[in-house]
């Protein structure tokens, strides 16, 4: 795919309401707005887990990206495992499943942790930093 390219969705890949349907749907992830105001791309990761009985977890990064300016990352969250499989693509199937408005709770959450709690819409972060020159 060219970047900028628009590709129509293809239904049949599967339920654009999940993580993995989503992505497989629109042949790209899933975007959401946190509750911050900026926007986050979504994806499945997957790694060992080091534990015998789950050998192999997946959780959801969530890549930030900046409001202005060029379009650039500029951080990421992510959950604990939230899925487990006997391979890195089972796992990361089993939470391909997951509704997206149980992910867009997930990165509200995760947001809040890191904010300690409070809300910051982006144009109030962009008054202070122009206060703060």
């Amino acid at each position: 795919m060219t970047p900028g390219q628009h590709l129509p969705p293809e239904y049949e890949k599967g339920d654009e309401t999940t993580v993995g349907g989503y992505a497989a749907v629109h042949s790209r992830p899933a975007a959401l707005e946190g509750r911050d105001g900026m926007s986050y791309s979504l994806d499945v990761l997957s790694d060992s887990t080091g534990e015998s009985a789950r050998p192999f977890g997946a959780y959801l990064i969530f890549v930030q990206w900046s409001r202005v300016g060029a379009q650039k990352a500029e951080g990421h969250l992510e959950t604990d495992f939230l899925a487990w499989g006997s391979s890195t693509d089972e796992a990361a199937r089993a939470l391909g499943v997951m509704p997206l408005a149980a992910a867009q709770r997930a990165l509200d959450t995760l947001i809040s942790m890191r904010d300690g709690g409070s809300t910051r819409r982006w144009w109030d972060a962009m008054r202070e930093d122009e206060g703060a020159e």
